[in-house]
């Protein structure tokens, strides 16, 4: 499976990254919509993944303390496991260089802290709860 993964330039692109964010944030997990869509949309950068044309995965990144803080990383449901994480990670990472940033940063879901370990990120706190889920820090020096 080949996704397109692209930083958001239009509107429509948006658009795309907040349906594929409502579908697993809102719907799957059961986080409130003004939770998961809040003051920083208008501020972070935002990628968008196509497979086939259709939206199925995106995150954002913020620059925090001069660190890649990577947030509201997710994928579709039947479209988990086919390695589309790794590549938005990867692009977030990619948009963070560009910035001369050299640090990343997230709040890892505790089921995903495996993932993000394989790709080069530490935990560095205990679990936490955010918005009603476990998490922990991770941090990646790029």
């Amino acid at each position: 499976m080949e996704v397109k993964v692209k930083e958001v330039l239009t509107k429509e692109e948006l658009k795309d990254a907040f349906e594929v964010r409502k579908s697993v944030f809102v719907y799957e997990q059961k986080i409130p919509v003004e939770i998961e869509l809040d003051q920083f949309e208008d501020t972070a950068k935002h990628v968008v993944g196509y497979y086939e044309g259709k939206p199925v995965v995106a995150g954002r990144m913020r620059i925090v303390d001069n660190v890649a803080k990577l947030e509201r990383i997710c994928v579709l449901k039947n479209y988990r496991r086919y390695g589309m994480g790794r590549i938005i990670i990867r692009k977030l990472e990619e948009l963070a260089k560009k910035d001369n940033i050299n640090q990343a940063k997230l709040h890892s879901q505790i089921q995903a802290v495996e993932f993000y370990k394989k790709l080069g990120y530490k935990q560095v706190s205990d679990v936490f709860m955010e918005d009603n889920i476990p998490h922990v820090v991770m941090m990646k020096s790029l």
